[in-house]
This record gives structure tokens, C-alpha cells and sequence, in this order.
């Protein structure tokens, strides 16, 4: 089977997606809580990227969220887009505030009574 890497600007994280799945399913490969997961059908918004590499093949999105010139920079929502190569990609909108976050370090306690 083929795949294809994605990577994610922001984080430098990079997951495989295959040609057969959207770059949503394999966004969610990576484990991170909080991705907006909506209608995956290209209706609600919540998924939306950039793609500023490669090439993809997309299917019918919701004009109320990917205006005709978002669409020709590459601003596409990852539940309605397949990679047809390797791609880099950014992350607007609601997604960026959860696929962006950087994990928080565990805070060094003091056990009770101790001094």
C-alpha cells in the first residue's frame, strides 16, 4: 500500500495518510485529544487547513467556509481531501487551538511535610 507523510507546520509532527483516506483520518492517527472532528462531510468548517506543499485530490466542501479563493490557495477542509504526494500543511481555525498545543511538562511537587 502506498502512503504518502504529512506534515504539520506549527508542530513539525508528521503522520502517513494513504490515497485512499482523508488527511482528517490520519490527523487523528496522531493521538491528540481535542482534534474538531464535525460532519466529515465537508459541511461545518471545523477541519480546515492549508495545504502549502504537495498535491491532493478534494471532494465537494461547504462554500460557506471555503470560499472559491480560500479553495485556490489551498485552504481545504482535511475531512474532504486525499494526499496525492507528500504535504506540509497549516492549521486554521479551530483545529490549530488543540493539533498546536505543546504538551504540558508534569510540575516538580513537594510531598507534604517535606522541607
Amino acid at each position: 500500500m502506498i502512503y504518502y507523510t504529512v506534515v504539520i507546520e506549527e508542530t513539525g509532527e508528521s503522520f502517513r495518510c494513504s490515497p485512499q483516506e482523508s488527511l482528517l483520518i490520519g490527523m487523528e492517527r496522531l493521538g491528540k485529544k481535542g482534534i474538531p472532528v464535525g460532519c466529515r462531510g465537508g459541511g461545518c468548517g471545523v477541519c480546515k487547513v492549508e495545504i502549502t506543499e504537495g498535491t491532493y485530490q478534494k471532494r465537494v466542501m461547504s462554500r460557506d467556509y471555503v470560499s472559491v479563493e480560500d479553495e485556490a490557495a489551498g485552504r481545504v477542509l482535511a475531512c474532504r481531501v486525499k494526499p496525492t504526494s507528500d504535504i506540509r500543511i497549516k492549521v486554521l481555525g479551530k483545529m490549530c487551538k488543540n493539533v498546536c498545543r505543546t504538551p504540558v511538562a508534569p510540575s516538580a511537587s513537594v510531598p507534604q511535610g517535606a522541607s
